[in-house]
This record gives C-alpha cells, sequence and structure tokens, in this order.
C-alpha cells in the first residue's frame, strides 16, 4: 500500500501542471484568434482551426488504423447537435475576442458555470440547493460590477461573449449526458470535423486569401487549439475534474498578460474585482458539487 501512494501523488502532479499549460496553450489560441480578425472572418478562423485540428485524428484513424474512433455507440443525434452548437459556439467565442479586449472577454466568459446548475436543473433533473443558488446570484453580482457604473464597456462584446459563456454551459450539460456512452475522442473527432464542414460552407462568402503574415497564425489556432486538448484531456485523466478546473481561471492571467504585449490593454479595476467574485463563486460551486457527491462534476471544456 504505501508504495502505491507516490505513483498516485505523481499523477496529481502531472494532470495539475497539464491542466494549466492546456488553459495556457487555450489562451494562446485565442490570442492567435485575435489577431487573425484584423484581416480575417471569424468564420475563417473557425474553419482553420476545425481543419487544423482535423488532421491529427485523420493520421491516427486511417494511418494508425484506429477505426473504433469513427463509431458512435448509441446517440448519433446528440453527437450531431454537440457538434453544431460547438462549432455555433467557437465562432461566437472568436466573435467575443475579435470586438472586446482578451482579458475583459475571459472574464465574462468565466460565467458559463453559473449557467451550468439551472440547466441542470431542466435537462438532467439534478437538484440545485439554497447554497449553490446563492453563489449562482453572487456570480451574477459580479457580472454586474464588471459592466462598472460608467458604463464604459463594450456592449456588444458583452453580449457575444456572455453569448458564447451560455452555450459553453449548454455544452457541458450535453457532455454530461454523452460521457454516459460515448468516447470522448469520438465526440471530439465529430465535433472538429463536422465544425470544419460547417464553416466550411460560407466560406465562399466570408474567404480571403490567406497572406505569408496570417498563414503561420492560422496554424497557430489550430495547433495551439489541439495541443490544448491533449493537455486537457492527460489532465482530466490523471486529476479529478474538481482540482483541474480551478486552473481554468489562470486564463485571466494569461489573458492580461498578452492583452498588455499586443494591444497595450489593461483591464479596468471592475474587471478584477467582478472576475474575482464570479471565480469565487465558482469555485464554490464546484466544492459544494464535490461535496454533496454529484456524480458529474463540472467539466470545464474549451472550445
Amino acid at each position: 500500500m504505501p508504495e502505491k501512494q507516490p505513483q498516485h501523488t505523481e499523477n496529481k502532479i502531472v494532470g495539475m501542471a497539464a491542466g494549466l499549460a492546456a488553459f495556457f496553450m487555450f489562451a494562446i489560441m485565442q490570442t492567435f484568434a485575435k489577431l487573425l480578425s484584423e484581416h480575417h472572418h471569424v468564420i475563417e478562423i473557425a474553419f482553420y482551426r476545425n481543419l487544423v485540428a482535423v488532421m491529427p485524428f485523420i493520421f491516427i484513424i486511417f494511418v494508425m488504423n484506429k477505426r473504433e474512433i469513427l463509431k458512435v455507440q448509441s446517440r448519433p443525434k446528440t453527437v450531431v447537435l454537440r457538434a453544431v452548437l460547438g462549432t455555433i459556439s467557437l465562432i461566437v467565442t472568436f466573435a467575443a475576442f475579435a470586438v472586446m479586449p482578451l482579458a475583459e472577454t475571459t472574464a465574462f466568459l468565466f460565467t458559463s458555470s453559473l449557467f451550468i446548475p439551472i440547466l441542470s436543473i431542466l435537462f438532467l433533473a439534478e437538484k440545485v440547493g439554497l447554497h449553490r443558488w446563492s453563489a449562482i446570484i453572487i456570480g451574477f453580482i459580479g457580472v454586474l460590477v464588471m459592466l462598472s457604473p460608467n458604463g464604459d464597456v463594450n456592449m456588444q462584446g458583452v453580449f457575444l461573449a456572455l453569448s458564447a459563456a451560455f452555450l459553453h454551459a449548454v455544452l457541458q450539460v450535453i457532455l454530461r449526458s454523452l460521457g454516459k456512452t460515448e468516447k470522448p475522442e469520438t465526440v471530439t473527432f465529430y465535433f472538429v470535423f463536422i465544425g470544419m464542414i460547417i464553416a466550411g460552407i460560407p466560406m465562399i462568402f466570408v474567404a480571403t486569401m490567406p497572406s505569408l503574415e496570417t498563414i503561420p497564425l492560422l496554424l497557430g489556432v489550430g495547433l495551439s487549439g489541439v495541443i490544448a486538448q491533449m493537455l486537457i484531456s492527460i489532465a482530466y485523466k490523471n486529476a479529478e475534474a474538481s482540482i483541474v478546473t480551478v486552473f481554468n481561471y489562470s486564463g485571466i492571467i494569461w489573458a492580461t498578460i498578452f492583452g498588455w504585449m499586443f494591444w497595450q490593454n489593461w483591464p479596468a479595476s471592475t474587471i478584477f474585482i467582478g472576475a474575482a467574485i464570479v471565480i469565487a463563486s465558482n469555485i464554490f460551486i464546484i466544492w459544494r458539487e464535490r461535496k454533496i457527491g454529484v456524480k458529474k462534476p463540472i467539466i470545464i471544456e474549451k472550445n
């Protein structure tokens, strides 16, 4: 028994390190997307992101002969629904980053965890008690703080970010349900493959020829997304979801740094205060779910 303990500790460290690295890579992907939005439509960015992401799957499935990834166990319609909503969510998320600074957008995206308990009541018949309802209400007070009394905020960006956060929450509820029957790699493959097709259809209207300047960025947005997905899978394999999820909130640090480096944006104090309230509410909800023994804890899946 004492011999197994070091291995368990080592796995947790690997999980936490992979989680931190994953959310760092997601921040890089979002930075690439924002840089690209100055020259390309967000639908284009979503298309190239999925095109690059689908390539490793094609190699694994057809060259390494892992055809089992293609097999949907029992819920093909739900897998397709997840892919369609995931693609819309990706486009809306990129649109939010295109019109609003990185840190502000990231802070508003944290509200997705506040929507999940509400949606779980409606669609999964889960019970949410007074404690979590209180945390949800306090979290949305944090949103009001971020909106700031002087109204010095991009309302279009806020609407897009909150819409993206809501879509992220819907996807989490779907994934909770799909997780009972479908393999994560199968769901992810159909997300990027179907997403590539959906985003590819309007490309005839919005596509522009990539320049030598933007080609590395287009590759970067796809590769950083793929690496982030791989890292998040490693994280959830080696550590509890409730531990990994907390590292999602490191995103505000990376977003602030990258926003300052590339656009000289520094968030107002109300963004930091409001984000702190939202993050505290989210952590309380995660702790509460863990304490009462919810079988499917909140898992943050990025696009």
